[in-house]
């Protein structure tokens, strides 16, 4: 199987591992830091290298059925048992932990306040989108929502990442926030990402480690996605 670093450790920018597995130009590590997307979060890019080789890393995924992450990789990929170093796209991953923290930020404040939830989510470097069950959505409102979520900002609020076992996860209050559950039924593990003081929630992707790290955040759209779903778009700033 491989080892998913970045679920305890986001802020990992370089990691060694071996080759595990091959599967056409995509090689599986024993460890990897590379996260394989999911959640509405990209998959990560970078490099690998091996005895003075260099390889671009242009997906990255998880395994459908085993416990692997591959790593697709131009040109022929390095040997089973190759020792690889790897290396991510730094500024590019930075984008999307911002960004996602700012979607969690969204979230939680618009579930204290207004008890709305998640239909629906996605993202890219420095804008992303999330749909929620309201009735009705004005511009006032998104003046008020914008106001709050810089305010979660300035409070500089610490985030904690957990993994914790099914059934303990699963005592916490409001742990799923969107409308489906999307936990697979067979998982024995949730991963739980906590703004202290103000959002908990399941999630499996990379976050930074304080709100003050997410930057102003601008509602840049929002629209009526159907008759109780409004969609919101925010901008990192």
């Amino acid at each position: 199987m491989t080892e998913q670093l970045y679920q305890l450790d986001a802020d990992l920018k370089e990691f060694d591992a071996k080759v595990i597995a091959i599967e056409g130009n995509a090689v599986a590590l024993d460890r990897t830091a590379f996260y394989p997307g999911g959640g509405g979060q990209p998959h990560d890019t970078g490099i690998l290298t091996s005895e003075g080789k260099t390889w671009e890393v242009t997906q990255v995924r998880k395994s459908k059925t085993d416990p692997l992450v591959w790593h697709e990789v131009i040109g022929a990929p390095p040997a089973v048992g190759a020792k690889i170093h790897g290396a991510i796209n730094w500024a590019r991953r930075y984008q999307l932990m911002r960004t996602h923290t700012a979607l969690h930020i969204l979230c939680g404040v618009i579930f204290r306040d207004y008890g709305a939830q998640v239909t629906g989510g996605n993202m890219e470097p420095l804008q992303g989108r999330l749909d929620f069950e309201f009735e009705t959505m004005r511009n006032e409102l998104i003046k008020e929502i914008e106001e709050k979520i810089n305010l979660e900002i300035v409070a500089a609020r610490p985030i904690r990442v957990k993994i914790l076992p099914r059934a303990e996860a699963f005592k916490i209050p409001d742990l799923i926030r969107t409308k489906i559950n999307l936990l697979p039924e067979g998982i024995t593990e949730v991963r739980t990402v906590e703004i202290v003081g103000l959002d908990l929630q399941a999630d499996g992707g990379t976050h930074v480690a304080n709100t003050s790290e997410v930057g102003r955040l601008r509602i840049v759209d929002y629209k009526s996605k159907g008759k109780i779903n409004k969609r919101i778009v925010v901008a990192v700033e």
